[in-house]
């Protein structure tokens, strides 16, 4: 089965070669309507979290011939499932490659936010070792709530566990084996300084923090995201910001990602006015969807993704299918 793999970077291609990949195209530019037709001749397509799986291109997938649909990540969320199944495309995912990566990530992003140690970093590097302006505050003994408690939040939980956070959480399916107290969001919104979103994005949880939800929170807490980036309302976000009622962001996902992530803008200019006002934070810490981005991560996505492939060809289902 040839497969074209569409945002393919080096180390995807590094990867999946390791994995044993053989009849694979890498394609460099993005899924959309303008490089739809390098799928050309491939009976199934591997796409990534960016790339445009609508209706439109779809049908345009269909029409040369593909016939699955290869998604390396977990989410599906950017395709339009209703569409797939009408053009009998199949669509497979790969449900857990990086929970601890994410998990591990998150706790990073909350620690260089709240001790300021990018900041510190800098400034030693220009010889400035002066420490005002640097003062943070312990994670021991803060009440920290997780939304979605699902493989990633778990892991969470457990880390955070190990720091001595009180831990509060908030999902449609609790969880009883973890030990942790379930709320309600609103009651964990107002009682936690630190809020993690680990939660994915469907018709509940898109702009789950909003201006409303933003006002809950104790004047100053800390918001994590590495989930999706449609789970909060960036410019309620920035109000929050500006006010003060928000004392730190750290995000790892952007609503509008999907022209900005995973391409190298330093010589262009920065058309996002809603991205380029969160920069102007010093209290706003972003990294570009990198939270997955580990060796472990990137073989078991390139491994089960290939397994995919093979279980199809060989009786016409994916390991594992997604349904519409």
């Amino acid at each position: 089965m040839r497969i074209a793999l569409f945002s393919a970077k080096r180390y995807d291609r590094q990867s999946f070669l390791a994995a044993g990949a053989r009849d694979i195209e890498f394609i460099e530019a993005r899924l959309d309507l303008h490089s739809v037709g390098a799928a050309q001749g491939c009976e199934a397509v591997c796409a990534f979290v960016n790339d445009q799986l609508d209706a439109a291109v779809l049908a345009q997938l269909q029409r040369l011939g593909v016939r699955l649909l290869l998604l390396r990540c977990a989410g599906y969320n950017h395709v339009d499932l209703a569409a797939a199944q009408r053009l009998g495309l199949v669509v497979a995912r790969v449900p857990e490659y990086s929970a601890h990566a994410v998990a591990e990530h998150t706790l990073a992003l909350l620690l260089t936010l709240i001790r300021k140690t990018h900041r510190a970093h800098a400034r030693v590097r220009e010889g400035n070792f002066e420490l005002d302006g640097l003062l943070g505050f312990d994670l021991h003994g803060k009440t920290v709530g997780v939304i979605g408690t699902g493989r990633i939040g778990r892991c969470v939980l457990r880390i955070f566990q190990g720091l001595g956070c009180e831990l509060v959480a908030h999902d449609p399916q609790p969880d009883a084996t973890l030990g942790v107290a379930y709320v309600g969001l609103q009651e964990l919104l107002q009682r936690s300084r630190v809020v993690l979103l680990q939660c994915p994005l469907n018709g509940h949880t898109h702009h789950l923090i909003n201006a409303e939800r933003l006002s809950w929170m104790q004047p100053g807490a800390v918001l994590v995201n590495t989930s999706r980036g449609a789970v909060i309302d960036t410019p309620a976000v920035i109000q929050a910001l500006k006010s003060g009622q928000l004392g730190g962001l750290a995000i790892d996902v952007y609503e509008e990602e999907a022209e900005l992530f995973f391409a190298d803008h330093s010589d262009e200019i920065l058309t996002d006015d809603v991205f380029a006002r969160l920069l102007t934070f010093p209290n706003v810490l972003v990294t570009a969807h990198q939270a997955f981005f580990t060796e472990e991560a990137l073989a078991a996505i390139a491994r089960t993704t290939l397994d995919n492939a093979a279980a199809y060809a060989a009786q016409g289902l994916p390991l594992h299918p997604v349904a519409a």
